[in-house]
């Protein structure tokens, strides 16, 4: 939302009759004033020449009036010059004076929009929107869903050919960890409850990356037992059973 100083009409009256606007007046002034000056000493000093034009016959008095002109024109550019020197140096710091300005202005428009809290907070919001939207995208890829199995949902991909160890893909606790799971019933991927695991994978693994070392024996366990089940649904047989409550998770990886 614009600054309603910046609106203000006095705001912009102030701006075009600033300091910049008095100095760039008064330089004008200075320079007709250089300028006038120095075309009346040459006026006033070439009295007698140009008396003498009179006097002269041609063709000298064309060559005299060359000369009297020659001397107007390389004083007068001198003077100009004088001006041009002065003058290119005040330009260059007004100019740096001006991005210094620009760049704080930058900075204070910044302040006015990323760094409202509001603003900051709809910013994190849509991203936390976006790396959703992902990650339910990425979910049906997933092998397996370990869960609290309340609390906490992680959903696990492992593909031999491409992945070295299993990814992380999604993970949320209570209401994402409900919706996790409900899109793997729509997708009959296979839940698994073992809740020291689910933690420890919420806790120390994030989206897309690898799971630790640690926990490869566990998640192993979980993956074999998977397997396991498939095979139980096709074949039948002896229902296999993972006993999650004793699986190697190290101490520092216990949440």
């Amino acid at each position: 939302m614009p600054k309603l100083s910046k609106m203000n009409p006095l705001s912009g009256f102030k701006r075009m009759f600033g300091l910049q606007s008095w100095v760039e007046l008064l330089k004008s002034i200075l320079k007709v004033m250089l300028v006038a000056g120095v075309a009346f000493y040459l006026i006033e000093a070439s009295q007698k020449d140009l008396f003498q034009l009179s006097l002269d016959v041609y063709p000298q008095n064309i060559f005299h009036a060359l000369d009297i002109l020659l001397n107007f024109v390389l004083l007068i550019s001198c003077s100009l010059l004088v001006v041009v020197a002065i003058d290119i140096p005040f330009q260059i710091w007004q100019h740096a004076n001006q991005l210094k300005m620009t760049k704080q202005e930058v900075k204070d428009e910044y302040k006015d929009t990323e760094g409202k809290p509001e603003v900051k907070g709809r910013i994190r919001m849509l991203q936390r929107e976006a790396a959703q939207r992902r990650m339910m995208a990425a979910l049906p890829q997933a092998d397996v869903i370990i869960t609290n199995p309340e609390h906490f949902s992680v959903a696990l991909r492992y593909k031999q050919n491409t992945d070295k160890a299993p990814v992380v893909i999604a993970k949320g606790v209570d209401h994402m960890a409900l919706k996790i799971r409900e899109i793997a019933r729509e997708y009959d991927i296979a839940i698994v409850p073992a809740p020291p695991l689910a933690r420890a994978l919420y806790h120390t693994t994030e989206l897309e990356q690898q799971i630790p070392d640690g926990l490869f024996v566990a998640v192993a366990q979980v993956l074999a037992f998977v397997f396991q089940l498939k095979q139980y649904r096709r074949k039948g047989g002896q229902r296999p059973k993972l006993n999650e409550e004793n699986m190697p998770i190290p101490p520092d990886m216990r949440y």
